[in-house]
């Protein structure tokens, strides 16, 4: 029998390129864990303890049984849906767009994707802000762009400053990714930061996406900034992405956006017709009541998420060797843990973040996510999504492992 000719790779290039997501990872593993039955503190996902709230579970129930959510409806979006988050924009950002420079989408990843896709060609350059999120690197790569991480540390609160991005520009920057409130640190950004950033991104002409999903997640006295609201004049380059999973404890039910130029909407809504058509009709329904609803239920779920930031930040302090920042914003704290590393630990010397954070998977059975999934090594990321119960137990093994 003779040999086959094709020697080429089964797996195309560009999807073998992709790591798998390190927080969902974390997550499943977990997860896994736990079904076997050992006691294993979830700290992994980015995702919301609480259910959904009642009367935007009822609108999905209701638009269940409508007829006119069994058929396909617009690509880019349910109109009312896109209505909807116009005047939500006007609410919570304070200024006007139209239902026409809306795109909604399959989640926020989608948005995130798509908005790269639409405006990044291969070779051009986008400025990543580090830590970031685990998928903005795979969505820049897949859009044929080149990552420009900007790393900003502990010291710093984790935020790049104007003259850091002007060192990293160069003629081929296209694009910057501006995250506030921040996945993964929980920092955020000023008022006045961010119109800095804003200023110096409409100097040089380069577009902005700037991810809004935290929005209304933010603590103690920090305020969240709509990059448009300090600087409009940006919005012929900017592309705002949100959606409804961290506000509305809604991350399974797939509804995200972006807001953009109509010529990028509209260019994304094209791909998106190719890539998924509409979103599921009942996913919309729920959206728009979580949108057009006032934000009482937000409010007490940000009353139960500030009391537990407050109590990990405690918790993790009082560990030796961690240095932690106080997040302001999302749920997530992202202390520094290079004071760990190298040190002797139950006859293990973990020399980087990744090597803790399955040690202490292995010896203490806590989920945390390690800093090579945001940028560089020598931070763990812990989620405080959860109980109070449940984080004062997995910082107190934690805090015993490390002693």
């Amino acid at each position: 029998m003779s040999e086959p000719t094709n020697t080429k790779p089964r797996i195309s290039a560009r999807l073998a390129g992709i790591a798998e997501s390190a927080t969902l990872a974390v997550d499943a593993k977990a997860k896994a864990l736990k079904a076997a039955g050992r006691p294993v503190i979830g700290l992994g996902a980015g995702e919301p303890d609480f259910p959904t709230p009642d009367y935007i579970v009822q609108a999905a129930i209701e638009a269940a049984k409508d007829p006119a959510s069994h058929r396909y409806s617009p690509a880019g979006g349910q109109p009312a849906l896109k209505e909807a988050i116009a005047a939500k924009t006007l609410r919570d950002s304070g200024y006007e767009i139209s239902p026409g420079s809306v795109l909604v989408t399959n989640g926020g990843k989608q948005a995130v994707f798509q908005a790269f896709a639409a405006i990044v060609d291969p070779g051009d350059e986008v400025l990543l802000p580090s830590p970031y999120w685990t998928t903005y690197p795979e969505a820049i790569s897949l859009a044929g762009g080149v990552t420009v991480p900007v790393f900003a540390g502990a010291e710093r609160d984790y935020k790049v400053d104007v003259d850091m991005l002007e060192a990293a520009r160069s003629n081929r920057t296209k694009a910057l990714l501006l995250c506030s409130p921040s996945n993964p640190t929980g920092t955020v950004y000023t008022r006045e930061e961010t119109e800095s950033i804003g200023r110096w991104a409409l100097a040089h002409g380069i577009w902005v996406i700037t991810d809004e999903i935290y929005e209304h997640l933010v603590y103690g006295d920090a305020e969240f900034t709509p990059l448009l609201s300090v600087v409009p004049e940006l919005a012929d380059t900017t592309i705002v992405v949100n959606g409804v999973a961290k506000t509305y404890a809604m991350t399974g039910w797939r509804v995200g956006w972006l807001v953009g130029p109509q010529d990028v909407v509209k260019a994304a809504t094209n791909f998106q017709s190719h890539l998924t058509s509409n979103v599921a009709n009942v996913s919309q329904r729920a959206a728009l009541a979580a949108v057009s609803g006032d934000l009482t239920a937000v409010d007490e779920m940000r009353v139960a998420f500030d009391r537990r930031r407050r109590l990990v930040v405690d918790l993790l302090r009082g560990i030796d060797g961690f240095e932690v920042p106080e997040p302001k914003g999302a749920f997530y704290a992202y202390p520094s843990v290079e004071g760990v590393l190298g040190r002797e630990i139950r006859g293990t010397t973990p020399r980087t973040s990744a090597e803790l954070a399955a040690l202490i998977l292995e010896q203490v059975e806590v989920a945390v996510v390690p800093g090579e999934a945001f940028g560089p090594s020598g931070f763990l990321r812990l989620s405080y999504a959860t109980s109070d119960e449940n984080l004062t137990e997995a910082c107190g093994r934690i805090a015993e492992l490390l002693a």
